[in-house]
């Protein structure tokens, strides 16, 4: 680079790359750093597809949030030529009588003005005969929601950065740590090279804690986990949209997306995994899983219940205690902003953690105490799924 940027962004996942998109709209000079590059196979940001769904109980926050960042996705994806990156499935809502979480959803976006459906047991199997709503009492539907195609929209969200002005470079960043300067800080570089900024913004999901580890290391925890897709019968539509919309069932443990480009229906198991390490872990599914995940594909999609599988994919979380995103200045480096713990459900608020992060940087805005340092701790209870 001529010269240092106002802001060196590292990590090019949905935090990251709608952080530099943000800063770039307001006026400030932004270098992006990605190891692996945008979207790659070991990233939380990587894979095929995404829920992006408003509902979250009674946590407005993230609400807001995932009501504010869906038009923004949509709106960039047009703006790249590839709004078939978003997929307006609908998600749907599976409750159970001693659940508050779906009631809580259903509070919650009404008092947004996000448009739902409630939905009866009858009104779901008329609805979606290829459903199984046994052990549920009712439902909610978001028929505006749906389906991002991950890997392909995060790299939609760095080409347009990049058209934008924003310098973007695939590079390891030295974990040794952060090099002080007057007024900036610094980074070395895996091939020695070092970058300078006015600030730096670390968005590198699970590799945060080996960055920052007497910091984040008891705060930051990667686990793994899998997904799989079994295959539909040959010319059978009820298992894509619009026939079947994406669904939740976090009573149950497990959530699904219908059949989109034909790769098959995506079951997954909500439960966190074992710890991971997201450079060298082996990315084969286990017996276990995928047994696991073709048991809720015979109860809750029937017709599935001797499918094939098709794929299979092991990513993984980078969660905090809480399950809350954490997104705060660095308490030794007044010019060090973190953004991450996105714990399975940060990528769709990609948008609005990134205007939030710049936000921030101006000196915009108040602090959302939700997702401050301060209120991480080890040991607290899972709040957010």
């Amino acid at each position: 680079m001529a010269r240092s940027p106002d802001v060196l962004v590292i990590g090019a996942g949905s935090f990251g790359a709608w952080t530099a998109w943000h800063l770039r709209r307001d006026g400030r000079s932004v270098a992006l750093v990605d190891a692996f590059g945008a979207g790659h196979s070991r990233a939380s940001s990587g894979g095929e597809s995404r829920i992006i769904r408003s509902g979250y109980g009674d946590r407005a926050l993230y609400s807001r949030w995932a009501h504010a960042s869906l038009p923004r996705w949509k709106e960039l994806l047009a703006a790249a030529g590839r709004p078939d990156l978003f997929r307006e499935t609908g998600v749907l809502w599976l409750g159970r009588d001693d659940d508050p979480h779906v009631a809580g959803t259903a509070r919650t976006l009404k008092a947004l003005g996000v448009t739902t459906e409630p939905l009866t047991p009858a009104e779901l199997r008329a609805r979606f005969p290829q459903l199984d709503p046994s052990g549920i009492t009712h439902g909610v539907l978001e028929p505006r929601s749906g389906v991002l195609l991950a890997r392909r929209a995060v790299r939609a969200v760095v080409d347009e950065a990049q058209r934008n002005g924003v310098d973007y470079r695939r590079a390891l960043v030295d974990p040794s740590g952060i090099e002080p300067l007057a007024d900036a800080a610094g980074v070395r570089l895996g091939d020695g090279t070092r970058l300078a900024a006015g600030a730096l913004v670390f968005a590198c999901g699970p590799w945060l804690p080996r960055l920052f580890p007497e910091l984040l290391g008891p705060l930051v925890r990667t686990t793994r986990q899998e997904v799989f897709f079994f295959g539909t019968p040959a010319g059978d539509r009820r298992f894509a949209p619009p026939a079947l919309p994406a669904w939740i069932d976090f009573p149950g443990g497990a959530y699904g997306l219908p059949d989109i480009e034909g790769r098959g229906v995506k079951v997954a198991l909500t439960a966190l995994g074992p710890p991971f390490d997201p450079d060298r872990g082996e990315r084969a599914p286990s017996p276990e899983g995928i047994a696991a995940a073709r048991e809720v594909a015979r109860a809750r999609l029937p017709g599935l219940g001797e499918a094939p599988l098709v794929e299979a994919r092991v990513c993984q979380y980078a969660n905090t205690p809480s399950g809350d995103l954490l997104i705060d200045r660095h308490p030794a480096h007044a010019n060090v902003w973190l953004a991450g713990g996105g714990s399975g459900h940060g990528f769709k608020l990609g948008p609005a953690v990134g205007a939030y992060v710049a936000e921030r940087l101006a000196g915009r805005g108040a602090p959302e105490p939700l997702v401050a340092l301060s209120a991480h701790r080890a040991g607290r209870e899972r709040a957010v799924l």
